[in-house]
């Protein structure tokens, strides 16, 4: 297991899980939200392979609607 940041909430994850898995458990819509890791945007037609490393800060953004 590893532990990592999500929008400054620590959470336990297997290194082994993609990041569209642990959106999903983590209740994030993965087609409605862009994410970074340390800062850097993941493009989306990453999420079904990349792995998250001990200690990364994830960010979960989503659209915001308004005017």
């Amino acid at each position: 297991m590893i532990t990592v940041s999500v929008n400054n909430e620590r959470k336990e994850c297997s290194h082994e899980q993609p990041l569209s898995l642990l959106l999903s458990q983590w209740n994030f819509d993965a087609e409605k939200v862009a994410i970074a890791v340390n800062e850097d945007f993941v493009p989306r037609s990453q999420y079904e392979h990349y792995c998250l490393e001990d200690g990364d800060k994830v960010d979960v953004l989503a659209p915001v609607q308004g005017g």
